[in-house]
């Protein structure tokens, strides 16, 4: 077709040819042969169980002991009404159990509180915080996403740290005894590293806090930064399922076999109202942590059927073999780059 004086030829949609658009760049394509098959299995395999025996054995030698005290510490009087006898002021909530060691538990032993049915994960309770109020002592009067618990009503001042998080606070208290001496639980470096130096200020301190008409939980101290009040920092690192543990504080002296603790235990914590249950941990940990099966499970599972999968692959070669096909047949390794 002859183009007239004044027109523009057609432009082509065809693209600009490179190795690179055309995908012929070198690349790696193995071909899976029984052999490769074979003998990535069995690595696989040969790897992943001892891993496996290893974290099952570490995750096995960990002591841990579980006491729930929601139940027990609960007066026969008040087990119709729990949520009165919990809200009460005048109620004595101080709760004294006793527990036998079974088995020794070196020091470090690590106290965790554990509460079950609650969603610190609900999307409201999670915004519920500001975090540029919680480090700069200059935005202490920043509280956006923290109504309710943002200002107090009569005087417009501001709540520091302000949101339900902080709000609701926990506030259950234990301490320990064995042969009518307390047993030391350092509190000191319980929070990450990472949260004391970068999300709470030194120069932060609490402010009108739990002053309000109704109280969520713990009163901080106003005199010492946020940045120091580790239960806190703990607190609001909110989990992400609805049975959680939390860091409370660490024995820092071995407990013998059938060593007699007696443990008090402050009851304040309100979780009747919700169907929530209290869970006093004490447990030493191992070079993986604390105690959990999982991963040592879950490596043996993979590691026992890659195995299995070799052995399987191993029969039907032997009983059944297939001649290869010649790979230069393939696509990639016929004439490459030709078409332009």
């Amino acid at each position: 077709m002859d183009i007239k004086d004044g027109q523009s030829a057609p432009t082509s949609k065809k693209p600009i040819y490179s190795r690179f658009s055309q995908q012929e760049l070198p690349a790696w394509k193995p071909i899976l042969t029984p052999g490769w098959v074979i003998a990535t299995f069995s690595v696989i395999g040969i790897v992943f169980i001892p891993i496996g025996l290893v974290s099952l054995f570490s995750s096995e030698s960990v002591v841990e002991a579980v006491l729930r005290y929601d139940d027990s510490c609960l007066p026969p009087s008040h087990a119709q009404n729990a949520v009165a006898y919990i809200q009460s002021d005048t109620t004595n909530k101080t709760c004294i159990t006793k527990w036998t060691v079974d088995h020794k538990m070196e020091a470090p032993i690590y106290i965790y509180y554990q509460l079950d049915n609650y969603y610190q994960n609900h999307r409201r309770y999670v915004k519920s915080r500001n975090d540029k109020q919680l480090w700069n002592k200059a935005a202490e009067g920043d509280t956006r996403n923290c109504f309710p618990e943002d200002k107090i009503k009569d005087t417009n001042q501001p709540i520091v740290p302000c949101g339900l998080i902080a709000w609701s606070l926990f506030n259950d208290t234990y301490r320990f005894l064995t042969n009518n001496k307390d047993l030391t639980v350092n509190k000191k470096n319980i929070a990450w590293g990472s949260d004391r130096r970068s999300k709470f200020g030194s120069n932060v301190y609490p402010k009108n806090f739990q002053l309000g008409d109704l109280i969520g939980g713990a009163k901080l101290n106003e005199s010492i930064p946020l940045n120091e009040q580790e239960d806190l920092i703990v607190w609001m690192r909110t989990a992400a399922l609805p049975t959680f543990r939390k860091l409370y504080g660490k024995i820092e002296t071995d407990l013998e076999v059938d060593d007699k603790i007696e443990i008090v235990i402050e009851n304040n914590y309100n979780t009747y109202e919700f169907g929530g249950k209290k869970r006093l941990v004490l447990s030493t940990t191992t070079m993986i942590g604390g105690k959990n099966p999982f991963l040592g499970t879950a490596y043996l599972l993979v590691g026992g059927l890659s195995l299995l999968c070799a052995i399987g692959f191993i029969f039907l070669y032997v009983i059944k073999p297939r001649p290869l096909g010649d790979p230069s047949y393939l696509s990639w390794n016929r004439n490459p780059g030709n078409i332009k």
